[in-house]
């Protein structure tokens, strides 16, 4: 079941990317851009009415281009920003950030109180997160693999990088079916209900078997890759071509960080 619901996301995910959205006309390497011009402005301004704002213009740009509001929600709210979430808590305390007091409890001799300096320091902080994993989730749900890599490589990330996160996406479809075909050839022939000592055995097992045929496909591969001409530098048949709605789109958003950051420094 793991394997169906990770299958089935990375499907609805390419499914995106192919809709006909805002996002997915634009040119990959200016929607890279874009969003890191976006993730920038998250980390540089210090209003939460700012960063909420630019929460909410993510949230527009999901629905323009045609991504389910709850999946993209369920995607962007679990794991990370609840990450975040327990490690901002600590700070609304006054032992940890000082000041105006909102609700304290305990005796004279130790008194822990909320502050509301406190309130908007945790509040920033996961705002800022949840709208920088929500511009991060975006990109990748409106921008298939390939595209997005070779918009990487145009921004000089380095060329190893590229390559290993290529191949892992690639393959990691394979190990996925691998692990659950043996895991329904054991349940097959000897059930669920095993001894621990031999139940540690199978797992062991698996796990070096696993890394034995990950080894010779990727030998494999290399050795193929290198037959037919892979001299270092992968080339894709895919060409970028920047359009007007492009350029405009780019402008808009220089325009929008700018006003962003100006009336989040001046307090309006």
């Amino acid at each position: 079941m793991g394997a169906l619901s990770f299958f089935k996301e990375s499907i609805y995910a390419e499914e995106c990317a192919s809709r006909s959205g805002y996002l997915q006309y634009l040119d990959a390497r200016i929607k890279v851009l874009i969003i890191f011009l976006m993730v920038l402005c998250v980390m540089l301004s210090k209003d939460i009415y700012a960063i909420f704002s630019l929460y909410l213009f993510c949230l527009l740009l999901s629905v323009s281009s045609k991504i389910n509001i709850l999946f993209f929600l369920k995607r962007t709210w679990v794991f990370i920003p609840l990450f975040s979430l327990f490690i901002a808590l600590p700070a609304i305390f006054s032992i940890i950030t000082p000041g105006e007091e909102i609700f304290g409890f305990g005796a004279a001799g130790f008194r822990l109180s909320i502050t509301r300096q406190g309130l908007m320091s945790a509040g920033i902080f996961l705002i800022r997160v949840l709208t920088s994993v929500s511009f991060v989730i975006l990109l990748t749900l409106t921008t298939r693999n390939t595209e997005l890599l070779q918009a990487l490589r145009i921004f000089k990330v380095p060329q190893l990088f590229v390559m290993t996160t290529g191949m892992c996406y690639r393959y990691i479809y394979l190990f996925v079916e691998i692990i659950e075909n043996t895991y329904l050839a054991i349940k097959s022939r000897v059930g669920i209900l095993l001894p621990h000592k031999k139940g540690r055995y199978i797992v062991a097992w698996n796990i070096g078997s696993l890394w034995q045929r990950s080894y010779y496909l990727n030998h494999a591969v290399y050795t193929a890759m290198l037959s037919r001409g892979y001299t270092g530098e992968p080339k894709a048949l895919h060409e970028f071509k920047a359009s007007v709605l492009d350029w405009l789109s780019l402008l808009a958003v220089l325009i929008l960080i700018t006003l962003v950051l100006y009336l989040g420094d001046t307090g309006i």
